[in-house]
């Protein structure tokens, strides 16, 4: 048995997915209905002994969409006051096409494919961004359409936690309540947790794989 010599590249960990960490802070649970209020992306980056980091880091306030629907107990959850001028909030076609541009390229340079969400619970932040981007009319969509990396099924097998301040401190990962549920503290936490992972795996002998001459 011997291992892969093409295993230290980005575009071969993950079958040529470009994986990029996303949270989501909105003013519901409707991705139709209700607004992203707040978007923070973070791409990663691989080193020469295979070892994954974090690269890029985007975020922005974003302005609800007309006739959004702001419901008050989300606004209480998150402490967003959409209407804080201080917020310096963008539209959300400007904040995604950003995000969708940094993406593009990270794929390219890395010789990835195609995008691939990484997320705490990801099926709400991926059915957000979708709905977001298909609202705005965006055409150029680098995410895959429905595939995604949730960190918190990932950290239920790893871990044993699947709650994200919970599985961070099983890793060893500073959490601060106080800065929980903004989406930028939220997807830094995500990304070391996603990297921390992905390096345990390796470190434990599961990556690279073993091929069979």
């Amino acid at each position: 048995m011997t291992v892969s010599e093409s295993t230290n590249k980005l575009c071969d960990r993950f079958r040529g997915f470009f994986p990029v960490v996303i949270d989501i802070e909105t003013s519901g649970f409707s991705a139709t209905e209700n607004a992203i209020l707040e978007i923070a992306a973070i791409t990663l980056k691989m080193d020469d002994q295979g070892w994954l980091h974090i690269d890029n880091t985007l975020q922005f306030n974003v302005k609800p969409f007309a006739n959004a629907i702001l419901e008050p107990s989300a606004l209480a959850f998150n402490g967003i006051d959409p209407n804080n001028p201080l917020r310096n909030a963008v539209d959300e076609r400007k904040a995604i096409e950003e995000i969708f541009k940094v993406v593009r390229k990270g794929i390219k340079d890395s010789g990835c494919n195609r995008a691939v969400m990484v997320a705490h619970n990801a099926n709400f932040d991926h059915r957000f961004l979708m709905t977001a981007a298909e609202r705005c009319n965006i055409k150029r969509n680098p995410f895959h359409p429905f595939a995604t990396f949730d960190t918190a099924a990932l950290s239920g097998l790893v871990y044993g936690q699947t709650v994200l301040a919970k599985a961070c401190q099983t890793a060893g990962i500073m959490f601060d309540h106080k800065e929980a549920h903004s989406a930028l503290y939220d997807t830094q936490k995500t990304a070391q947790l996603f990297c921390d992972i992905v390096n345990r795996w390796k470190k434990l002998g599961g990556w690279p794989l073993p091929i069979t001459q």
